[in-house]
């Protein structure tokens, strides 16, 4: 069986689904930094049945907003001195900024070049966001 030791400062995300970890692992670049980073795949999971897990070394910035839209479900825990300070379950944010695109070609936000778009959550269900300019809906 594999030991992988706990952390003393940084984050983990947990309960990523199984699969999906290397995904999360390239978009938040963890390959850049100067930090141990640890990523399991295919970790056995009493809710997920397998599951993926990230522990990183070092008290960078995450942006839960993003990894909501990535994979709702998953557990943010902040480690300080070795113990869990804080632990947060994500969920699809109401609200996201400059990180979709519309997909409307004949959306203002493609002539003038927005970077910041606003989409709203519209269906959570089906994980619909409307664009601010045009209202068009689009799936994750």
């Amino acid at each position: 069986m594999l030991n992988v030791s706990a952390i003393k400062e940084g984050v983990v995300l947990d309960h990523i689904p199984c699969g999906q970890g290397y995904s999360i692992f390239k978009h938040l670049k963890l390959d850049t930094l100067d930090a141990v980073v640890v990523l399991l795949r295919n970790v056995d999971s009493e809710k997920l049945g397998k599951k993926d897990i990230i522990k990183i070394e070092t008290g960078m910035e995450i942006d839960v907003d993003v990894l909501g839209l990535l994979a709702p479900g998953i557990t943010v825990s902040y480690i300080h001195d070795g113990n869990c300070v804080e632990k947060v379950r994500l969920t699809l944010p109401e609200k996201v900024v400059g990180t979709l695109k519309c997909k409307n070609p004949r959306c203002i936000s493609h002539v003038e070049n927005i970077d910041d778009i606003v989409f709203t959550l519209v269906n959570k269900e089906t994980k619909e966001y409307s664009c601010e300019y045009c209202e068009s809906r689009s799936k994750l």
